[in-house]
């Protein structure tokens, strides 16, 4: 599972959806980060705090993978620019079509309801047709959970997501056990996958 996140949404989800993962037996999660692309300077303009260790991925490392998480926070209804230029620099992957075949889902941020929860993961589809993966979404499996109609609530039928308002929201504990969800929904679909291959 890899990710980008500039303050923290992305990467608690991240952290959640590892732990859903790893809740399958016989399931081993890595987490990377892809590389941040502003210098510190404007980061530091932007309030976004220091990343995290978790290691920085390289295209050749996915497909080592026996299936692949992507988040990332959308800019504009689609993914963040540093995550698109990691992806854009997969294409001696998708020339080979090294990762065809792999599953693959999405959980993502964004900063308000009509901010891209779903034209979000949406536009990122393309990104794994193009490489010929099988995209995994959690549809309505959450159960109850996708109807919550009381509470704001992040994510969609695509993939698990939050709201992070103007950043000083964080996922709350609804979005974060359809995260858990996710990895273990995920996790037990490329099992299977794995198993049958």
């Amino acid at each position: 599972m890899f990710y980008y996140s500039m303050y923290g949404h992305v990467a608690r989800l991240a952290q959640e959806i590892q732990k859903g993962a790893q809740s399958v037996e016989g399931v081993e999660v890595k987490l990377w980060q892809v590389s941040e692309t502003l210098p510190e300077e404007v980061l530091g303009k932007m309030g976004a705090p220091p990343k995290s260790d978790v290691p920085i991925i390289t295209p050749g490392e996915l497909t080592e993978a026996d299936g692949v998480l992507f988040g990332f926070p959308t800019r504009f209804g689609m993914m963040a620019a540093q995550f698109k230029a990691f992806m854009d620099a997969t294409g001696g992957l998708w020339r080979t079509q090294e990762l065809a075949g792999k599953p693959a889902g999405i959980f993502y941020s964004t900063g308000s309801q009509g901010g891209g929860q779903e034209t979000t993961p949406l536009t990122a589809i393309t990104q794994l047709v193009h490489h010929g993966m099988v995209f995994v979404p959690i549809g309505y499996t959450f159960g109850a959970g996708m109807f919550e109609m009381e509470k704001v609530k992040g994510g969609s039928p695509y993939g698990a997501g939050t709201f992070a308002g103007d950043g000083s929201r964080q996922p709350t504990e609804l979005e974060l056990e359809q995260a858990f969800h996710q990895g273990k929904y995920f996790a037990g679909i490329a099992k299977k996958l794995k198993k049958t291959a």
